[in-house]
């Protein structure tokens, strides 16, 4: 069952990462992070009403609001790297976040295990390789590398953060703060930034794809949700392991769909951030 709900969230995640992506090459970056978390926010509201998960709020749900406060930054830098460079190399740097949580461990005096330090070095050499000549050219290429790196910590500082806030259960009521608190905070950002003249006329077009980014919203909870199950229903480690293959989906749907072409060094550079990023979670 672990390795089923494990290789269920690697599906998921990827093809919301996927949908995201597209829908960033035709809205702004920042709209689709709030409407899509919005979706989300609404689906997670009537689970916790219908399951009585406000029962479960604790002082640690605090880590729940820092989480909600870094998620819609580093989504939105990670949408705009999408939109910018190929899935198949963005979407795989992303993953060498996990080197957050890692560096947090080492802060907490634990100390890593061969299998750590190899996962950083390849990790780092695959962000290396991959950050090849992209369209748009080179200073499209570095701009995308750029937000790729700045997302994958901020994901790997939701996955410490998130950690801490559910320590002690209640992760239904956990990701509902999260998830509040995301739309808050970007819708914030959306209304005052430099499209917040420009809202009105965003309207039409959000609202023509409103069915596909609330399927992105709602595959990005499912693909949390099935991840925590695979945690508890086995192994974590397995687990782990299994639901860091999302990439792999994504660059599939990027490659059959866009046709995405990579140069031979950007697939093996995206290759060593999947590597890496799997030695650390099974290290």
């Amino acid at each position: 069952m672990t390795v089923l709900l494990a290789l269920s969230a690697s599906l998921l995640t990827g093809l919301g990462d996927f949908g995201g992506g597209v829908l960033t090459r035709r809205l702004p970056a920042l709209a689709v992070v709030v409407v899509s978390q919005a979706a989300a926010t609404v689906a997670l509201l009537l689970a916790a009403l219908a399951t009585g998960g406000w029962a479960d709020a604790s002082p640690a749900l605090w880590y729940a609001v820092a989480a909600g406060v870094i998620g819609p930054f580093a989504m939105l830098a990670f949408y705009r790297a999408l939109a910018l460079g190929p899935m198949g190399v963005v979407s795989p740097l992303a993953t060498v976040g996990v080197v957050v949580p890692v560096g947090v461990g080492l802060a907490l005096g634990e100390r890593p295990g061969f299998g750590q330090l190899a996962g950083i070095a390849v990790a780092v050499a695959g962000v290396v390789l991959a950050g090849g000549p992209e369209r748009g050219g080179p200073s499209a290429a570095r701009t995308a590398l750029l937000l790729t790196l700045a997302a994958a910590f901020g994901f790997g500082a939701n996955m410490s953060l998130l950690s801490q806030a559910s320590a002690g259960g209640g992760l239904l009521l956990v990701l509902c703060v999260q998830r509040l608190v995301n739309v808050l905070v970007g819708g914030a950002a959306l209304l005052t930034g430099p499209r917040g003249t420009d809202t009105r006329g965003l309207l039409p077009e959000l609202r023509s794809r409103l069915p596909l980014l609330t399927g992105v919203g709602l595959v990005d909870v499912a693909g949390n949700a099935t991840y925590a199950l695979a945690s508890h229903s086995g192994p974590a480690a397995v687990a782990a392991v299994l639901a860091s293959l999302y990439p792999v989906v994504t660059a599939l749907l990027a490659r059959g769909v866009l046709k995405e072409r990579l140069r031979p060094v950007q697939v093996v550079g995206a290759g060593l951030a999947v590597a890496g990023t799997l030695l650390l979670a099974a290290a």
